[in-house]
C-alpha cells in the first residue's frame, strides 16, 4: 500500500489519500460577478470523480477590488454562498473533501478600481501604482477575511486557506520589499506579521474548522532584501502558535522577475523541508510533482506530509487513478465499476 494513496487523518481533516489539488485560478467567471458557474462544477467534479483526496478551490476574493482579475471567484457577499454551497455539495457527493483559498490581490489586483497595498510600490508599470492602505483600510480588509471565513462555513467547506503567497496582499505585508510602512504594520518582522496575527483568532472562530496558510518562502530577490528562510521559519512558528493547521509551501510571485533557482521536478520541496524543520504541524509540497513515484518518495522520506498536484491534474483528471497503477496499489478503489472498465488494458 502506498503512503500517497492511504487514508489519513491530518491537518484536522479525514482524507482518503494525501493527494491535494492546489488552488489554481481558471478565470471562468465571465459575468464578472464572482459567482460559481457550471464550469466550476464540471472542473472540480471531474477531479473528485478522479479520486483526489482534497480539492482546494482557486483563489476567491474577499473584496471586489481584491480579485486578481474580474473573472475570478468571489466570496465578498452572501449572494455568493448558494453557488459555493452547490459546488461543495457536488464534490462531497462525489466523495472528495473540498476547501477554498481566501485571498486579496493587493497591488496585483489587475482590474481593481482602487488598488490597495501595504505601501505605494508598483508591481510593474502595467499593473500601475497602488495606494498605501490607511489604518481603516487594514481593519476593513481584515474584517473582510473574517466575513469570508464565515461564508465559507455556511457553504460547507471542509477547510479554508489564507493566501499569503505569490505576491498578493498578505505576502506583501510579510515582505520588506513591499512593506515599507513606518507604523505598527511595518518595520520589524513581528510588525509585518501583525496583519495576519490580528485577524487569525476571528477567522478561526468564524470558520470553526481547519485553517491553512500558503506562503512563498522566497521572492526570487537578488538584492538581499527579501525575508530569509530563517525569518519564514519564524513566521511558521508564529502561525503554529496562532492556530494554523497546515502550511502550504510555495515560492515566488512577489516580484516581476524570473526564478533565480533551478527549476526541476519537485524544485520547491527543499523549501517545504525547511519549514518542516521549524514546525510540528503538517506541511505540503508542490511544484512540478508530476510523477507518482516522486510524490511517494517525498512522503516516504518525510520531506512533506501532503502532495499538491497542480498542472498534472489540469492535464489529466484521472492522475490519481494512474498513480495507483504505477505504484501497484491494489487497495485503491476507482470511483465506480463503469470507470473501472476504462482501466482494462
Amino acid at each position: 500500500m502506498s503512503k500517497l494513496l492511504t487514508p489519513v487523518q491530518i491537518a484536522g481533516l479525514s482524507l482518503k489519500n494525501r493527494v491535494v489539488m492546489p488552488p489554481m485560478c481558471m478565470y471562468e467567471v465571465k459575468n464578472k460577478d464572482g459567482k460559481v458557474t457550471d464550469f466550476h462544477l464540471a472542473h472540480y467534479g471531474a477531479r473528485a470523480i478522479g479520486q483526489v483526496g482534497l480539492i482546494i478551490v482557486e483563489a476567491t476574493a474577499v473584496q471586489p477590488d481584491g480579485r486578481l482579475t474580474d473573472q475570478d471567484l468571489g466570496i465578498w457577499s452572501d449572494d455568493h454562498i448558494p453557488g459555493l454551497k452547490r459546488l461543495v455539495d457536488a464534490v462531497h457527493a462525489l466523495g472528495s473533501q473540498i476547501g477554498i483559498q481566501l485571498g486579496h490581490g493587493g497591488r496585483k489586483a489587475q482590474d481593481a478600481k482602487v488598488k490597495l497595498a501595504p505601501s505605494a510600490i508598483a508591481y510593474n508599470e502595467e499593473y500601475g501604482m497602488p495606494e498605501a492602505m490607511m489604518l481603516t483600510d487594514i481593519k476593513t480588509t481584515q474584517q473582510a477575511f473574517v466575513q469570508a471565513a464565515a461564508r465559507a462555513k455556511q457553504a460547507g467547506f471542509d477547510m479554508i486557506e489564507l493566501h499569503g503567497a505569490h505576491g498578493y496582499l498578505i505576502n506583501e505585508f510579510l515582505e520588506p520589499l513591499t512593506n515599507q510602512r513606518e507604523d505598527e504594520y511595518g518595520g520589524s518582522l513581528e510588525n509585518r506579521y501583525r496583519f495576519v496575527k490580528e485577524m487569525l483568532p476571528d477567522v478561526k472562530e468564524a470558520f470553526g474548522g481547519p485553517v491553512w496558510m500558503r506562503l512563498s518562502l522566497t521572492a526570487y530577490d537578488q538584492t538581499g532584501q527579501q525575508n530569509t528562510i530563517e525569518e519564514y521559519q519564524q513566521i511558521g512558528k508564529w502561525l503554529e502558535e496562532d492556530g494554523i493547521d497546515c502550511i502550504d509551501v510555495s515560492t515566488g510571485g512577489l516580484l516581476d522577475t524570473t526564478p533565480n533557482i533551478p527549476i526541476f521536478a519537485g524544485y520547491q520541496v527543499a523549501y517545504t523541508q525547511k519549514m518542516k524543520e521549524a514546525v510540528s504541524i503538517p506541511v505540503t509540497a508542490v511544484g512540478l510533482i508530476h510523477e507518482p513515484a516522486l510524490a511517494e518518495y517525498i512522503l516516504q522520506s518525510d520531506q512533506a506530509d501532503l502532495i499538491e498536484v497542480g498542472r498534472a491534474l489540469i492535464r489529466n483528471s484521472n492522475w490519481v487513478v494512474d498513480a495507483a497503477k504505477m505504484l501497484h496499489d491494489k487497495n485503491f478503489a476507482i470511483y465506480n465499476n463503469s470507470y473501472q472498465r476504462g482501466q482494462l488494458d
